[in-house]
């Protein structure tokens, strides 16, 4: 992302353990990129200041949280106006049952907290975002070990905007 931005651009990357905020000083650090900063919190609660992000961008996280429109409403908060959101997640067709949902590991492998496509869509244009649509989408079958009670997954990439 630091050097997507270019030499103007700046970017804030945020994760809820200390252990992944020093792996990524470490990457930084490496990489020599002044134009990037670690904060450390929740997808829930981001520690960034309202309307100051043009861009938010996430890569299989948000399936893990058990309060998505809490995430939706939280990335809307912090967008600037025109802001994007670009993320790429786990999705399904279809509801994963009751019973798959509860089990803890099963959700820790970015499985079974993942929801309908057409309920992630739906929560984020209920957030506020406009220009919601799920542009690239690919069958997971292959890296997912389905269950009975489990619908088809995906690796979907979904986009919307702040008006």
């Amino acid at each position: 992302a630091a050097r997507q931005v270019g030499d103007t651009g700046y970017v804030i990357g945020v994760d809820m353990t200390p252990q992944m905020i020093a792996r990524a000083e470490a990457s930084k650090a490496k990489l020599g990129a002044d134009n990037v900063e670690f904060r450390q919190g929740t997808i829930e609660a981001l520690p960034v200041e309202d309307s100051s992000i043009d861009v938010i961008m996430s890569n299989c996280v948000i399936n893990l949280s058990p309060d998505k429109p809490a995430v939706f409403r939280e990335a809307f908060r912090v967008l600037k106006p025109g802001g994007r959101l670009s993320i790429s997640d786990v999705v399904t067709e279809g509801e994963v049952s009751p019973e798959l949902r509860a089990d803890a590991d099963r959700w820790a492998e970015c499985v079974t907290g993942a929801i309908d496509a057409g309920l992630y869509t739906t929560m984020l244009r209920e957030a506020g975002f406009v220009d919601v649509a799920v542009l690239d989408k690919a069958d997971a079958a292959e890296i997912v070990s389905v269950q009975p009670g489990m619908p088809r997954v995906y690796s979907a990439r979904i986009v919307g905007r702040k008006p």
